[in-house]
């Protein structure tokens, strides 16, 4: 893995986590670390320069990262909604955890942070990237990990209609495949 080809954006109010990540970071070789205190000014630098991965906090002053995840994937004008997204939080609630993966997260790390952890996420969104989907409510990675081969029976919700999506063109997902 070449972490040090890696452009991250770290978004955090906190500079000590900041300090925190950004020397796990360095160890690991990643050379191109940009910092924001914030959801608002992290849209700033996403429109600036072209990020490879987030890592952002959850709870924020200012714009949070529930709020700025929604802008990056949702907003028109977003600089790009598909950029991988690690939400770091150490509010890791089931309630928090829906609700950071239902606006579009990719992965989710709990503090206390550790390299191991930080690595693992980083090495999931590099080399397992999950497609993109895009229905009446969601736009983000596809929330399962995995396709089941030996899955045979209903899906979900019959009334769900995704649309995987690529930077090159969107397809309907089969009928049949569940949701």
């Amino acid at each position: 893995m070449r972490f040090d080809l890696l452009k991250v954006l770290l978004v955090d109010d906190n500079q000590h986590m900041r300090i925190l990540l950004i020397e796990i970071l360095r160890a690991i070789g990643v050379r191109h670390v940009f910092e924001a205190t914030d959801g608002a000014e992290a849209l700033s630098l996403l429109r600036k320069v072209a990020i490879d991965v987030v890592l952002t906090d959850l709870s924020m002053n200012g714009l949070d990262g529930i709020d700025f995840m929604h802008l990056v994937r949702r907003s028109p004008d977003s600089p790009n909604p598909f950029v991988p997204v690690v939400m770091i939080t150490g509010h890791s609630t089931e309630r928090r955890v829906h609700e950071a993966r239902d606006a579009g997260v990719n992965e989710f790390l709990t503090k206390p942070v550790t390299a191991r952890g930080v690595i693992h996420r980083l090495t999931l969104l590099v080399e397992n990237p999950r497609p993109f989907i895009r229905t009446e409510t969601y736009f983000g990675p596809d929330r399962r990990r995995r396709d089941d081969p030996r899955y045979r029976g209903e899906r979900r919700r019959e009334e769900d209609r995704a649309t995987y999506v690529d930077d090159v063109q969107e397809q309907r997902v089969h009928p049949t495949r569940r949701i």
